[in-house]
């Protein structure tokens, strides 16, 4: 059944890049703060870095909970299962950092992981890099079969008119907007407020 291995090897990297979507799990320190799982894609924003670690493309989203949890405490799973092909879900824990857009480790990673790009540039919010302390697999057997599709075109078709209705700015001004605080008010993105011209 379920395995625990010491690094990820180039079979589960192959793996890893095979599937069509990952999932990112992330939570408070406070007991009564809200578990957030997000699912994360295309998989090419997704990079195998190194024997122990990964890192993904973070875009500008409705929330930024993952952000502010491992701002908090540093806490990550990243979830990834086999929608066709032999069942496989395989789960991989540690501490994960946020490297915000700017940070000149973020431009780094973006140029050698070769991220999936949204097209618009503006909408990468940031590179989480994760040093990943447990991988371990399981066997799969309630994951659906699914076929897929393609991807979606409503997150580029957003951020596009964002900023061709709201200029430069737009994307950052939303972020200011919607992702500056976590839904249990812990601090996530932070962005100098702008001052008018």
């Amino acid at each position: 059944m379920g395995q625990v291995y010491d690094t990820i090897d180039e079979h589960l990297e192959s793996w890893i890049a095979r599937q069509s979507v990952f999932f990112v799990g992330t939570a408070p320190l406070d007991a009564d703060g809200h578990v957030n799982v997000s699912p994360k894609g295309p998989i090419d924003s997704l990079r195998v870095t190194g024997p122990a670690t990964l890192a993904y493309l973070d875009v500008v989203g409705s929330g930024a909970e993952t952000i502010a949890h491992l701002r908090e405490n540093g806490r990550i799973v990243i979830m990834l299962c086999a929608f066709s092909g032999p069942p496989r879900i395989l789960r991989l824990h540690g501490r994960g950092e946020v490297l915000l857009a700017g940070d000149e480790r973020f431009d780094e990673l973006i140029e050698q992981c070769g991220f999936a790009e949204p097209e618009a540039p503006e909408a990468r919010r940031a590179v989480v890099v994760v040093d990943v302390e447990r991988i371990a697999d399981s066997c799969g057997y309630g994951v659906p079969l699914m076929s897929y599709e393609g991807r979606r075109p409503h997150a580029d078709l957003w951020a596009a008119k964002k900023l061709r209705v709201g200029g430069p700015e737009a994307l950052l001004e939303y972020q200011r907007e919607k992702n500056s605080r976590s839904i249990d008010d812990l601090p996530a993105v932070d962005l100098p407020v702008r001052v008018p011209e």
